[in-house]
């Protein structure tokens, strides 16, 4: 996990091995768990690692997330589901919650905390399970199936994560 602060905010960002019972669940206590940290602010936003490439893709889309926010540009009603909007590269809340939404099974999560308390990654931890920060790393494969990217693009930009980093600035154009 790292800790990024962007102007007036801290950002954390870590990976869990989870098993699921009931998503529903998680997320009352992911709202519960964020109402109760001293900032009063938090923001936690749980999403499929599978479809994350890598640190700097999910700290861009939570960027541009924020930023939207504070120019009044953003299309959710929420800082989570705006970090989900931008990570996914869609515009679509229904489209974006299909390619990282929660659901049950086991499954490996990448979290976003945004303003957060410093323990917050623990306390998440208990109700999701064993942390491992390498469910972060892209998985090519997985990630040019769900994005449809072609080999191509891939060599063009370096490398995946870059490949969604520039989509996820992109995004800014179309919102």
């Amino acid at each position: 996990m790292d800790q990024y602060d962007f102007m007036e905010h801290k950002i954390q960002i870590t990976g869990f091995k989870a098993e699921i019972n009931d998503a529903r669940q998680i997320m009352k206590f992911i709202k519960d768990t964020s109402g109760k940290c001293s900032s009063g602010n938090c923001i936690i936003q749980l999403l499929q690692a599978r479809a994350i490439a890598g640190e700097k893709h999910i700290l861009q889309a939570t960027l541009q997330a924020i930023k939207s926010f504070e120019m009044n540009n953003n299309a959710a009603k929420d800082l989570g589901l705006e970090i989900c909007l931008r990570a996914s590269s869609q515009r679509q809340i229904s489209r974006a919650l299909k390619i990282l939404g929660i659901e049950n099974g086991k499954m490996d999560i990448c979290m976003v905390a945004v303003d957060c308390d410093e323990d917050i990654q623990k306390k998440v931890g208990n109700a999701l399970g064993k942390r491992n920060d390498d469910v972060l790393q892209a998985d090519v494969g997985v990630l040019q199936e769900v994005y449809e990217i072609s080999p191509q693009e891939i060599t063009s930009a370096g490398n995946i994560e870059r490949v969604m980093v520039e989509r996820t600035a992109l995004l800014n154009l179309e919102i």
